[in-house]
């Protein structure tokens, strides 16, 4: 955010400074800019400042703090000008006279003077007077053997930052500098212009070690209006739009056409109850399965349209759960306690079949590597295989349950699964850990995260539990109002930045939840029969799909697609014009 008088990027320049030194480095010549002075370019604090005084409606801004912001702000923005016109006319300085001072004293290189006057400013943190004073030392240190003062340099070393028993190793360190000279990390030449670049840098984290109220954090007026859009955004019930769209002039509020509510495909690929179904992560693809024993990849074309792309026959028994590999370019596909399937997405052939003697399977998940496949086995033990069919590894006792859910966390060490019928087990495979979630219902399936920091828990009592998984485990929302007592119904995240949820309903309805608040923004209606899976589009927060018993898989959309009044068949699938 640099205005046209700043040379250089905004991460690279000072406040008061900030601004107020961008004359420094441009427009004047060295010499001039070593003896430049805050005071010419800062306007002086008239008698009083009121304090206490507050604006807004509110009464808790302070007026005093809201000036030191904005010419802060207009300072940053290069509008140096502007910025000492407003503390003339109001009295208000950016900063005060011993943090000029400190501050010009930086830049002309006055170490020993700018220390005694750190200690002048009123800090109260004795550790933070010694860690500032260790950086400022430390330039000290550079610059005298950038001038081959070597002897100097060992001298400040010794005495000054050594005694301020901060940092012991980069003592060390500095120390082989006086040895091996061209080792300095800094890179301070003797060229004028460099070495204030230099001191501004020194200044930019000074600035990070002191108190904010001492010296004003920077872009400190873009980071509360970035913080306030945030909460609006929040507030949102209907928010899923990228946040570009945002405007300071308004309040953000969205309309519910932002949610994916309107019925864009129907989808009668399967002939029995569809049970499942999951985007891939590049959301170019869409795999679901049924009680009819088959497993359908879909394709999601560049306009929106969803086509189908591969049968993939082969199970003897209705599939259960479908689990697409990091890269999508493979698919595990896990029959009703029978065999596991592995299969290729380009060319729609079987790869490998996974079978366990005596056993079947009933889940199924990616290591995050892509090289290794995790299973849950009806014996309740879990199973890790390498790609050729070889188990790695099998983990015995009360692993999981006939819940054909598995999680695996994105850092590949944690996998997690229903242990029991109200217990999910959160299993450190390496560690050999153990953390358990407790509900007080039974279980029916749960959802992972993309971030891996939060489980979505569905129980039979028709609540879905919401739990922090990142640390201490903490639940932290539930949401209600879907019917649920009999089947498996399953659950997930979605929309922007994950900000709703989202589950099917035995009353043939889709209900959506904003994740936030907790609140019911949406049901969709549509199917004829029990919703039992959902997922939404991880790449296109526009793009829902549902699975239900109707044997059809809906495509909801915020755009009606515009065709002719008949209906249309391609590939088996039925377009619908927004209708339902």
């Amino acid at each position: 955010m640099g205005g046209v008088e700043d040379d250089g990027p905004p991460s690279k320049r000072v406040k008061v400074s900030s601004g107020a030194l961008g004359g420094l480095s441009k427009g004047t010549s060295h010499r001039e800019q070593a003896s430049c002075s805050l005071s010419d370019l800062m306007a002086q604090p008239l008698a009083s400042q009121g304090k206490d005084e507050v604006v807004g409606s509110k009464g808790v801004v302070k007026k005093v703090e809201l000036v030191r912001i904005i010419a802060e702000a207009l300072y940053s923005l290069g509008y140096k000008n502007t910025g000492a016109h407003l503390e003339e006319e109001s009295g208000i300085t950016l900063q005060s006279s011993v943090v000029n001072l400190f501050m010009q004293q930086i830049l002309d290189g006055k170490w020993d003077d700018s220390v005694a006057t750190l200690h002048k400013i009123g800090l109260m943190d004795e550790a933070i007077i010694k860690l500032a004073s260790f950086v400022i030392l430390e330039q000290k240190f550079f610059e005298l053997l950038d001038g081959e003062k070597v002897m100097d340099a060992l001298k400040t070393l010794r005495t000054e930052i050594a005694p301020l028993c901060i940092n012991n190793d980069r003592v060390r360190e500095l120390s082989s500098y006086i040895v091996f000279p061209s080792q300095n990390v800094l890179d301070i030449s003797s060229d004028k212009e460099a070495r204030l670049k230099s001191r501004k840098k020194l200044l930019e984290e000074l600035q990070k070690l002191l108190p904010s109220t001492v010296i004003i954090p920077e872009r400190r007026l873009v980071h509360l209006v970035e913080q306030a859009l945030d909460l609006q955004r929040d507030a949102c019930r209907f928010h899923n739009s990228s946040v570009g769209e945002m405007s300071l002039f308004t309040d953000h509020q969205c309309g519910k056409d932002k949610i994916p509510s309107q019925t864009l495909q129907i989808l009668k690929e399967h002939s029995d109850e569809v049970w499942f179904l999951q985007f891939s992560h590049n959301g170019k693809y869409l795999a679901s399965s049924s009680s009819d024993c088959l497993v359908i990849i879909w394709e999601v074309k560049l306009d929106g349209r969803v086509s189908l792309k591969h049968r993939l026959p082969g199970h003897q028994k209705p599939v259960s759960y479908i689990s697409w590999s990091p890269d999508d370019a493979q698919l595990l596909t896990c029959g009703v306690e029978e065999a596991m399937r592995r299969w290729d997405v380009t060319s729609g052939e079987c790869l490998y079949i996974y079978e366990k003697s005596g056993l079947g399977f009933i889940s199924c998940g990616w290591a995050p590597d892509g090289k290794r496949i995790f299973s849950g086995v009806t014996d309740k033990s879990i199973s890790m295989w390498d790609l050729d069919g070889r188990e790695v590894e099998c983990w015995k006792g009360q692993r999981t349950t006939r819940i054909s859910d598995l999680g695996i966390t994105r850092d590949g060490k944690q996998l997690i699964t229903v242990c029991k019928e109200t217990t999910i087990l959160l299993f450190g495979w390496e560690s050999q850990s153990e953390k358990l979630i407790e509900e007080g219902q039974n279980i029916v399936s749960f959802a992972l995260s993309e971030d891996s920091k939060f489980l979505l828990v569905s129980l039979l009592n028709q609540e879905i539990h919401l739990w922090n998984i990142e640390g201490a485990i903490k639940l932290v929302a539930k949401f209600k109002g879907h019917k649920h007592s009999r089947f498996v119904l399953k659950s997930c995240f979605g929309g922007l930045d994950q900000a709703f949820i989202a589950s099917g309903s035995e009353d043939s309805q889709v209900y959506i939840w904003h994740r936030i608040s907790g609140e019911l923004v949406f049901t969709l209606s549509g199917h004829s029969g029990a919703v039992n899976c959902v997922s939404w589009n991880p790449t296109n927060p526009h793009m829902l799909a549902s699975a239900s018993d109707d044997h059809t898989i809906r495509i909801w959309g915020i755009n009606r697609v515009s065709l002719d009044h008949d209906d249309r068949h391609s590939n088996g699938i039925h377009y619908c014009n927004g209708g339902t």
